[in-house]
Formats: C-alpha cells, sequence, structure tokens
C-alpha cells in the first residue's frame, strides 16, 4: 500500500503522541539549490534507500516528500514499505504540500547538503 498524506494530516501527526519520522528526499541537486526543509527532517539519499531503509527503527513510521510529490516521494515509500516501514509520501511534496501551506521549515544555507553547517562554515555531511 502506497499512499499520500495531507498537509493537515501531517501537522496533526508531528503533534501525536508518536510522530513518524519526516525524510526529505529530494534529488540531490534539488536539496543542495534549497533553503529550506521540513523542520525537524531527516535528508536521505533517495537513490540509496535500499541502504538507508535498514538503519530506520523499526517501530517507527515514515513520511517522505520529495519536490512535488511525484515519482521520488512514491517511490522511496514504496521502497520503505517493502522494509516493513510503514510509509506515506507528502501530496504536493515541499513546494505544494508543505511551503505552499506555510509549514514550519529549517533553514539552510544554499548548496549545503545538509541543513548543519560545521564550524568551519562547509557542509558537514551529504
Amino acid at each position: 500500500m502506497n499512499s499520500s498524506i495531507s498537509f493537515s494530516e501531517l501537522r496533526s501527526a508531528l503533534g501525536a503522541k508518536a510522530p513518524p519520522l519526516v525524510i526529505d528526499v529530494r534529488r540531490r541537486p534539488a536539496f543542495r539549490t534549497a533553503t529550506g526543509m521540513i523542520a525537524g527532517a531527516l535528508r536521505r539519499d533517495p537513490e540509496d534507500v535500499t541502504k538507508w531503509a535498514k538503519t530506520l527503527p523499526r517501530a517507527s513510521t515514515a513520511v517522505v516528500y520529495c519536490v512535488h510529490g511525484h515519482e521520488v516521494s512514491q517511490g522511496v515509500a514504496e521502497a520503505l514499505n517493502e522494509h516493513a516501514i510503514p510509509a506515506r509520501y507528502l501530496e504536493g511534496g515541499f513546494e505544494e504540500g508543505w511551503t505552499a501551506n506555510r509549514g514550519e521549515l529549517d533553514h539552510k544555507p544554499p548548496e549545503a547538503t545538509t541543513r548543519w553547517i560545521t564550524r568551519s562554515g562547509s557542509s558537514c555531511c551529504t
């Protein structure tokens, strides 16, 4: 089962006792040029989903998002479900699903590969 979740459903779920993991799976070029991501989201490369899916807590659920909520996030949600991680994808993705509804953001410098920056000012992680 590969289902979507709306902005309002996700925002409510984030306030629940056991919120889902929110995972940013925008492709590298889109993520690098972006200046924000959903507050509290993890960043993972969609091409490596079979590798990092094994590192997620088995008792968790996940919501993944890409730029527009199409094939990237839908494919990652499907792969996570195949790895026994219940996952949904955000309708409209980051642009139409989250930022258009003024969802809370964590900011990152453009061209950074993560929102975290080392003390020297360079990107720390991919």
